[in-house]
């Protein structure tokens, strides 16, 4: 049942939902500010080995791991979770809960990582199946009853 003045999209046309194409750019700059995080840190980690100061290197190279799992958690969970990521955000996109239409929470958020490695399981087609599902929906939506809608 669907909040008072909120849009329900268990019947919405497929029209409503984000493509694949979209989902896939979110993912990709979602990811990337993690990416440039661990590779700084690595090449911190060779510079400072080159140079015989390799505690530093270790240093700089398990806060590098840290913040780049920080990043993770703010942006996929809790922005995530509020219903844009900054991926989501850049493409004009919202994950809400296809029940309510509202933002499913950073709690629900986690879940629903935790659910994608049901996407996985079989050779990441759990991934695709927005490029041909009615709602446009992975599994892990699915399970989570979740929905990406244009913002």
């Amino acid at each position: 049942m669907a909040y008072q003045g909120t849009p329900s999209y268990s019947g919405a046309p497929a029209s409503q939902y984000s493509d694949w194409i979209h989902r896939v750019g979110a993912y990709v700059i979602d990811g990337l500010p993690s990416i440039a995080i661990f590779i700084v840190a690595y090449i911190l980690l060779i510079i400072f080995s080159a140079i015989h100061v390799g505690f530093l290197g270790v240093l700089f190279f398990l806060v590098g791991i840290i913040a780049s799992f920080a990043w993770g958690v703010y942006n996929r969970w809790i922005l995530g979770g509020q219903g844009q990521s900054l991926g989501k955000k850049q493409l004009n996109m919202r994950l809400l809960s296809e029940e309510t239409g509202q933002p499913i929470g950073t709690l629900n958020a986690f879940l629903r990582d935790i659910c994608h490695v049901v996407d996985g399981i079989i050779c990441y087609v759990g991934y695709l199946f927005p490029l041909w599902d009615e709602k446009r929906q992975t599994l892990a939506d699915k399970i989570m009853k979740t929905v990406v809608v244009p913002a």
